[in-house]
């Protein structure tokens, strides 16, 4: 697995022994350059719109791979004949549709079981099991916000809170991650009477002070890259004390947001360290049963290797991770090279 992270602002360079996954990669590129690898998407329009773009298209046809839109309103076994398919769309109707077609075409590599995506469009599911995580031996300690579920009524909310033992300020999220923007909006309780105004199912997570600055942990397949982000700055003991009230803070996911190391205190741009980030990503590949998807991680404000992961995000906006084009070339020709090596017949899954 190899980790590969942000030197300068959106300029990723490899870090580490990558001899082994470049050798590996390279090879696939050279055996199969002229075959053809049919690729079915089914994603929304905006999905569709930021991941398919053209340097990327340019780039899978001189590998002799292509993309085929998959025709919701169609049987999806009378398409194709794909050699993978690469989907993120919603509701039970398509779970069971891709459900049903894996079974039926072993053969084809589905990204990812839907099944396994699930979990993580659920926030109260998404974090759990991570703090029992063994990662004693990677340089680092991760950890979860306290948080607490509110299904229904906000304003009875207060007690819950105090007996769940959490400490305003409090981050409140939707429970479902939908792929609505009202999915990710974020808000900043600062007491207990500012709870009333949310509006459930939600999720409240205690507020960890992190410098101002967020880790975007991008995996496609073996490969993870890091890049920071800005994130909300620092709540003083002093404006814990003064300031009352709810307030609405903006994605920290923006392209815009991206930091340069060279305007943060050292302690704060630091990255996570490698051995952690592989350690952890190779532990949610094993239990969620996902190639992609990112993490965000912070890091706790004074400390040098205590991290909290406080969201888990499938398929995010690959578009924002620099020259993600060539990753994901070379990821699909990796897929097509296990494939051949394994023979004709290979269930989709998780290959460790």
């Amino acid at each position: 697995m190899r980790v590969e992270e942000e030197e300068e602002e959106d300029n990723m360079v490899p870090q580490g022994n990558e001899a082994d996954g470049e050798m590996v990669l390279d090879t696939a590129s050279s055996q199969h350059q002229e075959e053809k690898l049919v690729i079915g998407y089914a994603l929304t329009s905006k999905k569709k719109q930021s991941f398919l773009q053209p340097k990327l298209e340019v780039l899978a046809r001189k590998k002799g791979i292509s993309f085929v839109s998959i025709d919701q309103d169609k049987p999806l076994s009378e398409q194709g004949p794909f050699d993978v398919v690469l989907h993120k769309l919603l509701g039970n109707e398509w779970h069971d549709v891709i459900q049903d077609y894996q079974q039926k075409h072993p053969e084809v590599t589905v990204l990812d079981p839907p099944g396994s995506i699930q979990r993580i469009y659920n926030r109260q599911s998404m974090l759990q099991g991570l703090a029992d995580l063994n990662l004693a031996e990677c340089d680092g300690m991760i950890c979860v916000p306290k948080q607490m579920v509110v299904l229904q009524d906000t304003t009875s909310s207060a007690n819950d809170v105090a007996k769940a033992g959490l400490k305003f300020p409090l981050v409140a999220k939707p429970l479902l991650v939908d792929g609505t923007a009202k999915s990710h909006q974020l808000f900043l309780a600062y007491d207990c009477l500012s709870l009333a105004k949310l509006e459930p199912p939600l999720v409240l997570q205690e507020f960890v002070n992190h410098g101002g600055v967020l880790f975007k942990v991008f995996v496609v397949g073996d490969v993870i890259r890091v890049v920071r982000r800005y994130s909300l700055p620092n709540v003083s003991n002093v404006e814990k004390e003064k300031v009352a009230g709810v307030f609405q803070f903006p994605r920290v996911s923006s392209a815009a947001a991206s930091v340069d190391k060279t305007d943060l205190d050292p302690r704060v741009a630091e990255l996570p360290p490698k051995p952690l980030l592989e350690g952890l990503v190779r532990e949610l590949r094993s239990r969620l049963g996902l190639r992609l998807f990112n993490i965000d991680m912070i890091r706790e404000h004074g400390s040098q290797d205590v991290f909290y992961v406080i969201d888990i995000n499938y398929f995010p906006g690959y578009g924002k991770m620099p020259d993600y084009e060539q990753v994901f070339i070379d990821f699909f020709l990796g897929l097509a090279q296990a494939k051949h090596e394994k023979g004709p017949c290979v269930k989709s899954g998780i290959d460790m």
